[in-house]
This record gives structure tokens, C-alpha cells and sequence, in this order.
């Protein structure tokens, strides 16, 4: 082991990350020290291919890397800007040829798992809480308002590189402490002493002995510990990490990794923008407002100062929001006065938008000056300061050189474009009946599912088996879309492979919750994609087994159910995750119907659509299984039938039975209940139902209505007809039934049954509809008229619930004057009862 030179100290130049006034230190820091080895933050993975880096892009630009498996997905950007310290160090480490290294822990390990961007202003939460606290001291003692006035205030002001390395040395100092910070960050800040360690240890240049040996460019929260830390580190070359699934800080069950599971893993460099680098986007940035901070780097305060006036009164007035030249002249007088007020030489960015706000907002705000915040601007923050942010922020779009390395989905994805002749611009209209153009709607939706932007669906069927055949899909190619088809690369190296990983992942963010798990299944089906890891599986089969609700189950087990058994066209046929959701989806739902419970009128619907499923699952395994037998015994063989689904048809039959024999149930669900048994006795009685078996079907359908209060007799019959019409509405003796009940209810009761007795006769067909007036007609001996006397709309003539409650009414106001001893006469002079 070589021991460090005691004589020897390294140059630890704490930064804040894409502040221009730390770019312009370590730029001259490095120029006037020209160090043997420049150590930067950044990921270490990376050193190999730093020759990437200085490729003639157009910034911003970001390195990407990402880790992921069948069981977790994770990415992290560390994004360079011009202004940004750790670029520049790039830059002039190579201007004056020292050896250049990255020196943090690769982002995929796991002291990044709660971590997107590298260059985030704060390491932790705990330090978040430290931060807060100092800088709140600071502003109340400054008489500053925000922790982004703060830092320019105290750093971007212009003064030069002694004085501004003095500040950033105290202000470091008292932000960190002696605090050990938490496991992530001490794991990092370990890696990075190593680094320095090993710097510090290589033989000084004999030619040049004035040389500094060793330049560091870190976070500032970072510097006093590496300070103190890299003295008492081994000298060797520290060795990267090995990518791994190790259970990160605060992860809640890593039990449920699986040590075995194939890893992908990676860095690339892709392009990034000025908007996802703003702090004010929501994204955890070191500093607000980068294109404001691009023209400090370029022009200067002063230049940059009059480019945002010039861009943000143009876009006012674009926007037809105030902004006249007499409103730039008092913004102008403003900002030089809160300048001088405030002890600033030259006007800073605070100074200025404080102006912006007091010359050209005329209301009051209902919301804070979003520059005094961080995070995402807040509802009702007036549009003159919306403008002025967002011209700040900048639309800047970065731009890789030709030649830089991409991963293989990029070329993947090109190759799958041209061999369907997809060409990414205008519109396209797809034939879905048409073998080529499902091949291309695949495609798209396999980049639909990778959240591509400018590939989107205008117009199309929501079920893949709707049955409509025709789709439109808007198609460009985005500034951003180069960016995230080279982040999706992290899921998979073709199509294929990746639109399936991060489908699996969204199956995964689903939690169990069946309507985001059916519609997931819905997308697998329209990308193609019917093979799903088992590990997904078992995690699916248990999710759905803590669904508390039957209404939730009902209509995702239906289109779920469709795809398994129509959905050759879509490769969905039989497939293996569809067969382990519905059967467990399957168990839920008799688990949950089982229980008395009320049925929200809201939910009926849903509730009716359950029992639907259901009901169409058991008539499924049924056939299947007297199929089956047929075939067998007419081979002359005679062994069990393969299960079409891990179900058990007699148990549900059971739990219906149960239902509809349950007085505390809800009228819908008994009616449902009772609607499925009949459906499925003749499958039941192995297709031998006679007449006998119809007739006592009906009479159980009408014992049930006999039984139910006005009001809810609609729902149970809604019951019945959704699960039974096919059984129920073509047999006279039940016709005849509902029409002695109908006939039975006095006014009042007809009245308060109407409402759901119409939604029950909804479930019938236009045809069925018909054919029911006919019977009845036929009953009142009225066989001669049209079914439409009795089926279609009449305009101009009141409701028949409306004349049975003016009946009601009616009656009520004779036996009232009855009862005082009134009697009205009709017209011909007798007496009205």
C-alpha cells in the first residue's frame, strides 16, 4: 500500500451544482493550480467512456443509468449544463491535461434508490431538515426572502474567486457540521475519499513538482467530510461496484427481491433540457431558472438581466398580458432601487423578478412569488409571473453528437419502424381487421407502453375486443423523444422486451388494484404481449386477493375473461397470466359476494356486471367440460377432462343459491343470483332441462318479486333479466306473472316501483322488447294491435308513472272530502267514489 505524502493536501472545492459564479471558480481554480488529477461527482462506472462526454454535443445533456430486473426498476440522471461546475471541470481539467475522473458510486447503487437526479440541492431528508433550518436563520438575519435569493445574495453578487471560495468554505461548513449524514451518503462519500486517497498517492510529476496533485469538484454538503475522511483511506484504485439488488435504505420488504432475477443495467448519455433541469418544474435541480443563469455565464449579469426583460415582455405581449414600455421603465427603476436597498452592486434575479412582480401585477396574489419557494409553482400564482418563470426556465432542448453510443432498443425500435413502413410524422388510420396494420398497431402501442412521446392514439376502440376495427394514431418525432427512447432502453434491447418489462412494472404499480390491473392486461393485449414472467404472476394472484370490492372485480373479470377466449387475433388466447388473474379474480369475487350486503345505486351497474362474469366463467368451464366428455365417449375413453380454469363451477352455483335465499341480501344480487342459476340449470342438467324445470324456474322468479317491497322490485327483476332474460323473458307463464303483479300494485305502489322497473326492462333488446309487448297485448286480448302501441315513445302525452301519481293524488283528495262529508259529482249528476 502507498502511503500519502503528509505534505500533500487535496483541493476540496465544494460547489452548488449549476451555479454559474462555482463554474467560474473551478475554472479558475483549475487553471491556476493545473492539478495532475481533476476528481469529479459523478458516476464512476463511467470513467471508460468519458471520451462520450466530450463529443460535440449541444448541451444540456445528462448521463442515464439504470438498473432493472423482473422485480424493481431504477434510473438516475446526472445532468451537465455550461454553467454547470462539474462541466466545466470537464472542460478545463482537459485544457490543462490533467487525468480526469468520475469518483461517486455508480446510480445504480442502492444509495441511490430514492434518488432521480445526482446534482439534487439536498443529499437527504434529514439534511433537507438541517438546510432549512440554517438558511432560514440566514434569511431572518439577511432580511432575505427564499433560499434561492439567499444563495445569490451571498454567491452569484460578482465578488471574486478568494472572497467567493471563502463564503462557499463557511457556508459548507455550517450546513454539514460534524453530522455523519445518512447510510446513502456516508456510502458515497466513502467511495469518493477513496478516490482522493488514491489521487493523492500517485507519484508527483518530477517535470513539474509546483503541480497541484489532486482538485476535487463536489457537492458542497459533501466537501467537509471528504475533508476529513480521505486521509484515512487504503491508496489502491478503488474498484467499481458491481450492479445488485440489495435492499436500499427504507426499503420496506426487501424480501420480495429475488437475488436470482436477470439484471439490466447501464449509463448512456442523452439529450436534456432546460425545463427538466428547472427547479421550479418539480425536479430536485440544483438551481432555479437555467436559461436566466445560461446568459450570467454568457453575457454577464448585466447582458443577461436585459435578455430575459427583452424575452419575457415579448412573450407578455405575445400572450396579450400587460406589457408596455412604460411598465419596462418602472420595472427597470425598480430593480436598481431593491438593488442598492438590498447592498447588491449590479441587480441579481431576485432583484429583478421582485421588480417584474411590482410594476406589472396589478391584483392582489392569491398565491406566494413562486421564486421565494422550491417545487412546482401553485395553483392561482398570477399568469404575468407564470410567463416570467417559464421564459426564466427556458426551452432549451439538448442535442447528442452523431456518433455517440445509444442502447440497442434505439436501433431496435428504428428497425421495427421500417420493416412495417412506419413513418413517424402525420397521421396514420389503421385497419385492425387487416393483418399488416395489426402488426403496425402493435408497434405503436408497444411504444405507447414506453411512453414515447409523439406517438399517440387519437381515436379507437378502448376494449382490444370491442369488435371496432379502426384506429387513428397521431405520429411525430419531439425534441424529447430521442431522450426518452434512449431512457427506455433501460427496460429491454428490442421492442418487444421492453415494452413488456415496463408493462410489467405498471402491472406492479397497480397494487393489487383490479381496475388499473384489467386495463394494464387490455394494454397487453392491443402491444401483443401475452408473456408475462411467472414471478409477476404469483405477485398478480396475490394483489387481486386483497380487492375488497365485488363491483371492482365484476367488469375487469369480464374483459379479462373475453381476451382468454376470443382473443387469438391478439396472441392473448389462452394466455398463462390471464388464466392465473381470472381464477383468482374468480375466488375474490364469490368471497366477497357471499356476505349480505347493501347495493349502492351507483354500483348496480357494476354489481350486475360481476355476477355477469361470473356467471359467464362457469358456463365456460361447463361446456368445456361436457365437450370434453362427448369427444371421450365417443372415442370410448373415459379419463378426466382438463380444466379450462382453475374453478370450481359447483361452488359458485352454491354461493348463488345462498344469495337468493337470503332475505337480508340486496334485491339486485338476490335477483342476479337467482338469474344465474336458471341461466345455467339446463347446462347443469347436462342440457336435459325439460318444461318442468322452466316452470319451476318461474315460479321461483316470482315468489322472489312477490316477496319484495314496491320500491326494490325493479332491482331484483333487474337481477333476473341480466342474468336470465334469455330463460325468463320468452316464457309466457312469467310474462303473465309480472303482468298480474304490475296489475296488483295500487297507485302508490306503482308509483314507487316505476323507476326500477323501467331500468329492468332496459336489460331486454329492442327485439326482446317487442316481443314482450306482443305477449302482453295477447294477454289483454289485444293481439290485433302493433307491438309499437306499447313500445314506442309518445310526445305530447304524460308518462304512465306520472298518470298513476296524478291518480294517486287524486284519490287522496276524494277520501279526504269524503271524510269531512263532501261528495263531487261527475257531469252527469252522479255521485264520484
Amino acid at each position: 500500500m502507498t502511503q500519502q505524502q503528509p505534505h500533500l493536501q487535496p483541493h476540496i472545492v465544494g460547489v452548488r451544482h449549476h451555479s454559474p459564479a462555482c463554474a467560474r471558480l473551478v475554472a479558475e481554480r483549475i487553471r491556476t493550480l493545473r492539478p495532475a488529477h481533476v476528481l469529479i461527482e459523478g458516476p464512476a462506472d463511467f470513467n471508460e467512456r468519458l471520451g462520450e462526454l466530450y463529443l460535440p454535443h449541444r448541451l444540456p445533456v445528462a448521463i442515464y443509468s439504470y438498473l432493472s430486473s423482473d422485480h424493481a426498476h431504477h434510473g438516475s440522471w446526472s445532468p451537465f449544463a455550461e454553467h454547470s461546475p462539474e462541466w466545466q471541470a470537464l472542460v478545463v481539467a482537459r485544457e490543462v491535461g490533467a487525468t480526469v475522473r468520475f469518483i461517486d458510486l455508480p446510480a445504480w447503487h442502492g444509495a441511490f434508490s430514492r434518488m432521480e437526479n445526482r446534482y439534487a440541492d439536498v443529499a437527504d431528508h434529514e439534511h433537507e431538515e438541517r438546510a432549512e433550518a440554517y438558511e432560514r436563520a440566514l434569511t431572518e438575519t439577511l432580511s432575505v426572502q427564499g433560499r434561492d435569493a439567499l444563495w445569490d445574495h451571498l454567491f452569484e453578487d460578482g465578488c471574486d474567486a478568494g472572497e467567493l471560495a471563502r463564503r462557499l468554505s463557511t457556508y459548507f461548513d455550517n450546513l454539514r457540521g460534524e453530522d455523519r449524514g445518512s447510510q446513502g451518503n456516508q456510502a458515497r462519500e466513502e467511495m469518493m475519499a477513496r478516490w482522493i486517497a488514491w489521487a493523492m498517492a500517485q507519484p508527483v510529476d518530477p517535470a513539474d513538482p509546483a503541480r497541484a496533485q489532486a482538485l476535487v469538484v463536489c457537492g458542497g454538503y459533501h466537501a467537509p467530510a471528504l475533508a476529513r475522511l480521505w486521509a484515512g483511506m487504503p491508496t489502491e484504485l478503488p474498484a467499481t461496484p458491481q450492479p445488485s439488488l440489495e435492499p436500499a435504505e427504507g426499503d420496506e420488504d426487501p424480501g420480495t427481491r429475488n437475488a436470482d432475477a436477470p439484471l439490466r443495467f447501464g449509463s448512456y448519455l442523452v439529450p436534456y433540457t432546460f425545463k427538466r433541469l428547472d427547479a421550479f418544474a418539480g425536479y430536485a435541480s440544483g438551481m432555479p431558472s437555467p436559461a436566466y443563469y445560461q446568459w450570467v455565464w454568457e453575457l454577464g449579469p448585466d447582458g443577461a438581466a436585459h435578455r430575459a426583460l427583452q424575452h419575457v415582455m415579448q412573450r407578455l405581449r405575445d400572450k396579450k398580458l400587460p406589457a408596455s414600455t412604460a411598465d419596462l421603465m418602472a420595472v427597470h427603476l425598480r430593480a436598481q432601487g431593491l438593488a442598492r436597498l438590498r447592498g447588491h452592486e449590479k441587480p441579481l434575479r431576485s432583484d429583478w423578478l421582485d421588480a417584474l412582480a411590482g410594476a406589472l401585477v396589478k391584483d392582489a396574489l392569491d398565491a406566494p412569488l413562486p421564486w421565494t419557494y422550491r417545487g412546482a409553482m401553485r395553483p392561482g400564482t398570477d399568469p404575468v409571473l407564470v410567463q416570467a418563470m417559464d421564459v426564466l426556465a427556458g426551452d432549451t432542448v439538448g442535442r447528442l453528437a452523431p456518433g455517440t453510443p445509444q442502447p440497442p432498443l434505439v436501433a431496435a425500435v428504428q428497425a421495427e419502424l421500417a420493416a412495417h413502413g412506419i413513418v413517424l410524422r402525420g397521421q396514420i388510420k389503421l385497419d385492425l381487421l387487416a393483418d399488416a396494420d395489426r402488426a403496425k398497431s402493435r408497434v405503436l402501442h408497444r411504444l405507447s407502453i414506453l411512453r414515447l412521446p409523439g406517438v399517440r392514439r387519437t381515436q379507437g376502440p378502448k376494449l382490444a375486443m370491442s369488435g371496432e376495427r379502426t384506429e387513428l394514431w397521431q405520429l411525430g418525432e419531439p425534441l424529447e423523444q430521442q431522450a426518452a427512447l434512449i431512457e427506455a432502453g433501460a427496460w429491454g434491447a428490442s421492442l418487444h422486451d421492453a415494452a413488456r418489462a415496463r408493462l410489467e412494472d405498471d402491472l406492479r404499480q397497480a397494487q393489487g388494484q383490479i381496475g388499473p390491473l384489467a386495463d394494464g392486461l387490455n394494454q397487453a393485449a392491443w402491444a401483443g404481449l401475452s408473456a408475462l414472467s411467472d414471478s409477476l404472476l404469483r405477485e398478480l394472484q396475490g394483489a387481486i386477493a386483497n380487492e375488497a370490492r365485488f363491483e371492482a372485480l365484476g367488469p375487469a373479470l369480464s374483459v379479462l375473461h373475453t381476451l382468454l377466449r376470443h382473443g387469438q387475433t391478439l396472441g392473448m388466447a389462452d394466455a398463462p397470466v390471464l388464466r392465473v388473474v381470472i381464477a383468482a379474480g374468480f375466488d375474490r369475487a364469490l368471497w366477497l359476494l357471499e356476505p349480505p350486503a347493501a347495493v349502492a345505486p351507483a354500483d348496480m351497474q357494476a354489481h350486475l356486471e360481476g355476477h355477469l362474469a361470473l356467471r359467464r366463467i362457469v358456463a365456460d368451464v361447463l361446456a368445456h367440460a361436457q365437450d370434453h366428455a362427448q369427444d371421450h365417449a365417443h372415442l370410448g375413453q373415459s379419463d378426466q377432462a382438463p380444466s379450462l380454469l382453475d374453478v370450481e363451477p359447483a361452488r359458485a352455483l352454491a354461493v348463488w343459491q345462498r344469495k337468493a335465499a337470503d332475505a337480508s341480501a340486496a334485491p339486485v344480487s338476490r335477483g342476479a343470483a337467482l338469474g344465474a342459476t336458471l341461466s345455467l340449470a339446463g347446462r347443469v342438467a347436462d342440457g336435459d332441462a325439460d318444461a318442468h324445470t322452466h316452470q319451476a324456474g318461474v315460479n321461483e322468479a316470482m315468489q322472489l318479486l312477490h316477496a319484495l317491497p314496491a320500491p326494490v322490485l325493479g332491482d331484483a327483476l333487474s337481477g333476473l333479466l341480466a342474468l336470465a332474460r334469455e330463460v325468463l323473458a320468452c316464457e309466457p307463464a312469467f310474462v303473465a306473472g309480472m303482468d298480474r303483479t304490475v296489475q296488483a300494485l295500487d297507485n302508490a305502489d306503482f308509483v314507487r316501483a316505476m323507476p326500477s322497473l323501467r331500468a329492468a326492462f332496459a336489460w331486454l333488446p329492442p327485439q326482446e322488447r317487442g316481443l314482450l309487448a306482443d305477449q302482453v297485448l295477447t294477454l289483454h286480448d289485444a293481439a290485433h294491435l302493433s307491438r309499437r302501441t306499447l313500445t314506442a315513445p309518445r310526445s305530447g302525452e304524460a308518462a304512465p308513472e306520472q298518470l298513476a301519481e296524478a291518480r294517486r293524488v287524486e284519490d287522496a283528495v276524494l277520501a279526504r272530502l269524503a271524510a269531512w262529508g263532501v261528495t263531487l259529482q261527475d257531469t252527469q249528476g252522479a255521485p264520484r267514489a
